[in-house]
């Protein structure tokens, strides 16, 4: 699992227990699903369209660091379903796991659009083609 995204746990994210609200949690994952799947099927048009159960398993509290990972679990036609954790950049414990992400791509007219991927591509393979 690559884990490309880091953030620093302030007040704001906090919710009235002292923990990170988990909302601002789900926020961030949504948001580094949804720019994973963009790059992967290079198409600015790729929406959320399910999340399998959250499994929040420790918290994290203000002056955390945390880390977001995402990997491909598999291709479909106009999908590509990701996996997810979250963890504490400092002590490696997991703080959530999500087994299925599935993002979709869509045509200009908001339709699901067939992306033709099939397997895992890096930015640096596409830039020396």
């Amino acid at each position: 699992m690559n884990f490309h995204t880091r953030k620093w746990i302030k007040p704001e994210d906090l919710n009235p227990n002292g923990t990170l609200f988990g909302g601002r949690l789900l926020e961030w994952i949504d948001e580094e699903a949804a720019l994973y799947a963009i790059i992967q099927l290079e198409n600015p048009r790729t929406v959320t369209k399910f999340m399998s159960e959250i499994n929040f398993q420790s918290s994290a509290k203000k002056g955390d660091i945390i880390e977001i990972g995402i990997d491909i679990v598999g291709f479909g036609n106009t999908s590509l379903t990701l996996c997810c954790e979250v963890r504490n950049k400092m002590t490696r414990e997991v703080i959530i796991s999500i087994a299925k992400i599935i993002m979709v791509a869509l045509d200009e007219n908001g339709k699901p659009f067939a992306h033709g991927k099939t397997a895992k591509e890096f930015t640096k393979d596409r830039l020396a083609k």
